[in-house]
């Protein structure tokens, strides 16, 4: 593993009126669970079908409908937290959480309440090379999601889409160990790496696949870790949950808006409200959408359709068996085995797909230049074009040829860039591109050093100047390259202009 610094939360100071403030913050991550079908039904998880097509009987609540668990759901689950070093509950059980709206069929939600199926564990979350922090998570429990309300297809009428109704999520809650907004976006960030990894979640927030509800409060200074001590979250201000986010920006945005709002309420003699609010990110505001609830007002209870869940040992070893490398691991191997800097790495794991295409260009090949070739060249251009790694025109198998060109001085740095740009658009394999093309490299010293003399010779000015000034030798250099169309070895030139040059 990497050397890393654990460093104590830094707190985001912000200055009121009268005091300065520290920002406590705690999230509620949902997470899409990947599955093609529902928690508790056949229904088909599919984004973008037509409204109410992906509905079951019990989707819909239909009379006499029972709900069946999804046992890859529960596995998905398991697999989470065993991806944050998690406890698994071997014993669990689902409750219902009543409310009553439109898009909820039921008059209420199946959830895990009072025994989760994962218990606590912690997120690594980079804060910068070297440095980390550790964000507990109190649990993480599986519910199904509710339909959507659509308010904007015509004035007067509002629709229902059950489509999402009965799709599995994971609640993945932290303890309110978070300090600021850029570490509740690193947080964010680094959950959704590992779920991706993990394949328990694609993590596409735009789709609403991996949402976050931000729970915000304000204390003086000292007053958190007063809390860290004692536990009392009275020694904490009073939370506000700002709901449904699924940007990271709007996330950073949305917490300072609020902590100065609440700021301006304690310096100006009021009381905050617990409430759940929404954040309006055309105004840069969060505003008021209800009261905040708590679990009695949801009057739980034990779910009388479902068993208690129980799994065993060898249902969570099998699991554990097949995890994957997780971006951690592969961070440091990338460093400690490929030789690469830890920027580089972080780089290369900061999505899975990258790391993958990553590890079949380095495969047998250099690591530092494969990755170079990676980061600089495919993806800046990836980035120009505005393309994602699984779009990429240049397979792993065609750059890790070009790179492997290199590496046996087949062709020279220049003429790579050349090859690369020619397979980006065309396609084709460079090998054979190289031979067809006349791209190969000149490694022949005979006809370097005659290429070299002549550039002397046709340049008894300059050769004066180089001289005097032997930095302008590197002039000679770029004159033979000129006329060799780049194709000759740029350090046999070097050593041969030096030599011929008397420096």
């Amino acid at each position: 593993m990497l050397d890393l610094t654990f460093e104590p939360p830094k707190p985001k100071v912000i200055a009121g009126a009268k005091y300065d403030w520290e920002l406590v913050i705690g999230l509620e991550v949902h997470a899409q669970v990947s599955s093609n079908a529902k928690l508790f039904s056949g229904a088909s998880t599919k984004f973008g079908n037509e409204p109410n097509s992906n509905v079951a009987f019990v989707d819909a609540a239909m009379p006499g409908m029972l709900p069946v668990i999804n046992e890859y759901c529960v596995a998905q689950a398991v697999r989470t937290g065993l991806g944050i070093n998690a406890e698994i509950n071997k014993w669990s059980a689902f409750d219902r959480k009543n409310y009553f709206y439109p898009d909820l069929p039921q008059g209420y939600q199946i959830s895990q309440l009072y025994h989760p199926i994962v218990g606590e564990g912690e997120i690594i979350v980079d804060m910068g090379p070297g440095v980390a922090r550790k964000v507990r998570i109190e649990r993480i429990h599986l519910e199904q999601d509710a339909g959507k309300s659509i308010h904007d297809m015509d004035p007067n009428m509002s629709f229902v889409d059950l489509n999402r109704t009965g799709v599995a999520l994971m609640e993945i809650v932290s303890r309110p160990d978070i300090r600021g907004p850029e570490e509740a976006a690193a947080y964010v960030g680094k959950l959704r790496q590992i779920l991706r990894y993990l394949g328990t979640c694609d993590g596409n927030m735009q789709n609403g696949n991996l949402r976050c509800d931000v729970n915000v409060s304000i204390c003086r200074q000292g007053a958190y870790e007063k809390f860290i001590e004692t536990g009392d979250f009275g020694h904490l201000g009073t939370r506000c949950e700002i709901k449904n986010m699924n940007s990271m920006r709007f996330i950073q945005q949305a917490i300072e808006y609020e902590a100065r709002r609440q700021i301006q309420i304690v310096e100006g003699g009021g009381k905050v409200d617990q409430e759940t609010r929404l954040y309006d990110p055309d105004k840069g505001e969060t505003r008021s959408m209800r009261s905040k609830e708590e679990a009695h007002d949801y009057r739980y209870f034990p779910c009388p359709d479902l068993l208690p869940l129980e799994i065993d040992d060898s249902f969570i070893d099998d699991i554990r068996d097949s995890l994957p490398e997780l971006p951690d691991q592969k961070k440091a191997r990338f460093v400690t085995e490929l030789g690469l800097s830890e920027y580089d790495a972080s780089v290369l794991t900061a999505e899975v797909e990258a790391a993958d295409y990553f590890e079949a260009v380095a495969a047998g090949r250099d690591g530092k230049l494969s990755a170079n070739w990676v980061i600089n060249e495919l993806f800046g251009r990836l980035k120009k074009d505005d393309k994602d790694i699984t779009d990429s025109p240049v397979s792993p198998e065609q750059l890790g040829k070009i790179v492997g060109l290199i590496s046996s001085d087949a062709i020279s740095g220049k003429i790579a860039k050349d090859l690369f740009e020619i397979v980006y658009t065309e396609g084709g394999d460079p090998e054979a591109i190289v031979e067809e093309r006349g791209m190969k490299q000149v490694t022949d010293t005979g006809a370097i050093e005659a290429a070299v003399i002549e550039v002397i010779e046709a340049n008894p000015a300059q050769v004066e100047k180089a001289k005097a000034n032997p930095k302008l030798a590197g002039w000679f250099v770029g004159q033979v390259m000129k006329a060799t169309g780049g194709k000759a070895n740029p350090k046999a030139v070097n050593e041969l202009v030096m030599a011929k040059l008397g420096l």
